[in-house]
């Protein structure tokens, strides 16, 4: 394999890749990234085994069409030092050359055939889905994945695909987010996508995408890369039964002085209560020490009676900063029962912290 590439194209390809790479092993294959030059197009594979990723680019010129590996964090920070020019890549002897005027620097390759076998779409069935709106959507339930659950299928977020919306919902137990997207399917399917894979999605779903899927992999194909991820085996809680049906009071209330009110609380305490009176919302920390905070907005709540309740902010804040509009709507039936933070088809259901 030999090809002339301009530093940039592939300093762009590579560092895309860097996350799907095995990094405690680097005795492994899946340390290193596979390297193909076709005709007149460059692929470049990463995988961890869990999670996978293929670009693609036709901005290089192909001398000898061929296959290479090279440990992939190390083959990046070599081109990242290079100048902004032409490179060469050039395979010798089992050996990956990088090339560019003066400089020429040797990385060690596994048997290319070797490299494990990404998931091929042959006939699994397709589910399509704005890839902005998926990207929003995934963004606003991600804090909410739990991590180390030892409930595994809580590690992830659910796509939950019905005939007419695809609900995707995290959770952490403690509370539940869900975003709600109309769409036309004609079956319907639930997969469990694991948090990492959630966390790269966010990252490279720019273009319009193709997803292909079976009980163990999720596929999403574009023009420029391939990714795929395994999927999550096990049976998601029934999420539809902890949404509040009825909700006693429903206030209308402002984002952006919720977020400030609550961020000066939070220089001592993460732990706060919020009491809602007639008037005025009261914000106050929550903690053991003789440190305290206090601070209130004012605003017409149409309450008769207040509504206090203890509640880790972080939960609140996570909501709050994912929504787009000025106003959000607070749901309460109880102290001690999940209240409800709502905008537009988004919604966050959060237990209050029993004090």
């Amino acid at each position: 394999m030999k090809i002339l590439i301009n530093k940039s194209v592939l300093e762009s390809m590579l560092i895309n890749t860097l996350p799907y790479l095995e990094k405690k092993d680097l005795s492994k294959i899946s340390s290193h990234i596979l390297i193909t030059a076709l005709e007149d197009e460059l692929n470049i594979k990463s995988t961890d085994l869990e999670i996978g990723i293929e670009i693609n680019s036709k901005n290089l010129k192909v001398i000898e069409m061929g296959n290479a590996t090279a440990n992939g964090k190390k083959l990046f920070d070599i081109v990242k030092i290079l100048k902004d020019d032409d490179v060469t890549l050039e395979t010798i002897n089992d050996y990956l050359y990088i090339k560019q005027k003066n400089s020429k620097f040797k990385l060690p390759m596994f048997n290319p055939s070797e490299f494990p076998e990404f998931p091929k779409i042959d006939n699994k069935p397709r589910f399509d889905i704005n890839s902005s709106q998926l990207v929003r959507s995934i963004k606003k339930i991600a804090p909410a994945i739990d991590t180390n659950n030892p409930k595994f299928e809580l590690n992830g977020a659910l796509i939950d695909i019905k005939e007419e919306y695809i609900n995707i919902v995290a959770t952490d137990t403690k509370r539940l987010a869900l975003v709600k997207i109309e769409n036309s399917s004609e079956k319907n399917i639930s997969l469990i996508i694991p948090k990492k894979a959630i966390t790269e999605i966010q990252k490279i779903f720019f273009d319009e995408i193709a997803i292909y899927y079976d009980e163990n992999t999720l596929i999403a194909k574009s023009p420029n890369f391939t990714f795929f991820t395994k999927l999550i085996n096990g049976k998601y809680p029934d999420y539809e039964r902890i949404i509040p049906k009825d909700m006693d009071k429903k206030l209308l209330l402002s984002r952006d002085k919720f977020i400030e009110a609550i961020k000066q609380i939070w220089v001592v305490s993460q732990e706060i209560k919020i009491t809602f009176k007639p008037e005025i919302i009261v914000f106050e920390s929550l903690n053991e020490s003789n440190i305290e905070a206090k601070t209130e907005i004012e605003t017409n709540t149409g309450l008769e009676e207040d509504i206090s309740l203890a509640v880790n902010s972080k939960h609140i804040i996570d909501f709050l900063t994912n929504i787009e509009k000025s106003s959000f709507s607070f749901g309460y039936n109880d102290s001690n029962l999940p209240f409800t933070l709502e905008s537009e088809n988004f919604i966050t259901i959060i237990m209050p912290i029993m004090v």
